[in-house]
């Protein structure tokens, strides 16, 4: 416990130094005391700043460790930084991230204000981070970096090893990549590997020692590019535009962040959490996106308690009955998410389409028929023993089996039919699923209860 009071105490006596190297506008003092912090933990120290001391600090540190802390950043926090930036700061700062990082800040920008950046920018990179920029998200296109570690293919070995061993700060943003050949239209044919490079002579051609090269287009799409880095141990694959003139590499590093970053936005949209969402983002902001989720609920929720409504009668006779009512809803809804996240899955990693929606309702209500039965046989004899009425039982029972078959069949296809519909099933599959498990629940228990009145009042 001490041990943590003492982390503690050192964490605020450091806020505390850089406000008071912020108020001084001592930016020596600044540097010291955030560039030997992990990037992680100074961009934590920084975003427990107002937003007037972050847009202070990032225009008195550094460039480098302004554009690292800015790379740390989550997207949509990168981009109110940047943002916030004067232009020809937001320039100087972007000049020092790769490529990919320009045009991820770039592209949600509003153009006039990415405008203003590039026009302060070198003419050729602000080029580069136009062209990129206007790639899609989730392809080799949107996720490659322009620079690339390419030799013509009249090149020596000799020639790639003083490239090496030069002081060229440029070759830090190759990050290992291997030397691509090209060709004089600047088409790959070849690549090196560093193995090869070592064990060969100096004046031999890089003609002689290299492979060819295995490369993707501008629109390959994540889940291609995930599998072709799950079946080779490439660290990065060179993209091709539609002439077959090299364009860029895509990294390892840049998928496996790309498929993690896609994974959690999924899920948090099926929480009812919109974009990047972190609590040094101002109040208002914050508020309104998830008023905007809970708002549409309040409807889907008037409309299920609706169904209870309609049967005021048939639960004032049989109280019993409301014990059991959200057991049914919730442990269909279980049923039902399960669902939506193998489909959400196979969505994502290109094995079913909308077409596929028949077979994918017939996959799920075989396994819903299954488990719907034996739910609805073990929650049917619990609620027969706990209240000694076997009709009870037999009502509820029922209820959950064939609400858990309705609530799997629009799991596995309510994210399909979106998506055909150009709707985001991620965001959209759990509110309808939890309306729709909701009301067939209480319609499914309810009815039988009428149905079964006078058994269950004996």
């Amino acid at each position: 416990m001490d041990d943590l009071a003492e982390v503690e105490a050192a964490e605020e006596g450091l806020t505390k130094q850089i406000r008071n190297a912020l108020e001084a506008e001592d930016a020596e003092r600044l540097n010291a005391l955030l560039d030997p912090l992990p990037y992680s933990e100074a961009l934590r120290e920084v975003l427990t700043l107002s937003a007037d001391e972050r847009d202070r600090l990032l225009n008195l540190v550094p460039t480098e460790l302004a554009a690292e802390l800015i790379e740390e950043a989550p997207n949509e926090m990168a981009v109110d930084l940047v943002e916030r930036m004067e232009p020809e700061r937001a320039a100087d700062v972007l000049e020092e991230l790769d490529s990919d990082v320009q045009a991820d800040v770039i592209g949600e920008m509003d153009e006039e204000d990415a405008e203003a950046i590039l026009s302060e920018m070198d003419e050729d990179e602000a080029a580069d981070v136009r062209r990129l920029a206007a790639y899609e998200d989730g392809t080799a296109g949107g996720l490659m970096m322009s620079e690339v570690f390419r030799f013509p293919d009249r090149a020596t070995v000799g020639a790639v090893l003083r490239m090496v061993a030069s002081d060229d700060a440029d070759f830090d943003r190759y990050r290992g990549q291997h030397p691509y050949v090209t060709d004089p239209d600047g088409r790959p044919v070849g690549v090196v590997s560093l193995r090869s490079l070592l064990t060969a002579k100096r004046s031999a051609a890089l003609t002689s020692i290299m492979i060819e090269p295995l490369t993707v287009t501008v629109d390959t799409t994540l889940e291609v590019l995930e599998d072709i880095f799950d079946e080779h141990p490439f660290l990065g694959v060179p993209v091709v535009d539609e002439a077959g003139i090299l364009v860029g590499v895509v990294s390892r590093t840049a998928v496996s962040d790309a498929v993690l970053e896609r994974s959690e936005s999924e899920s948090l949209k099926r929480q009812g959490v919109v974009g990047d969402e972190l609590r040094s983002m101002p109040l208002w902001l914050r508020s309104r996106r998830r008023l905007a989720w809970l708002s549409a609920n309040i409807v889907l929720n008037v409309i299920a308690a609706s169904v209870i409504s309609a049967y005021e009668e048939t639960l004032a006779a049989v109280i019993a009955l409301a014990v059991f009512l959200p057991m049914v809803s919730d442990m269909s809804g279980c049923s039902g998410n399960q669902a939506v996240g193998v489909t959400m899955r196979e969505l994502s990693l290109g094995l079913v389409r909308p077409v596929d929606a028949f077979r994918v309702w017939l996959k799920e209500i075989s396994v819903g028929v299954i488990n719907g039965i034996a739910l609805g046989i073990l929650i049917g004899i619990v609620a027969w023993l706990w209240k000694g009425n076997p009709a009870l039982g037999l009502v509820i029972g029922l209820a959950l089996a064939l609400n858990t078959m309705l609530a799997v069949s629009i799991g596995g296809v309510v994210p399909l039919l979106l998506k055909r519909v150009g709707q985001d099933p991620a965001a959209a599959s759990g509110p309808l699923l939890t309306t729709i498990t909701d009301m067939a629940g209480f319609f499914l228990v309810l009815s039988l209860a009428t149905l079964m009145m006078p058994w269950l009042l004996r």
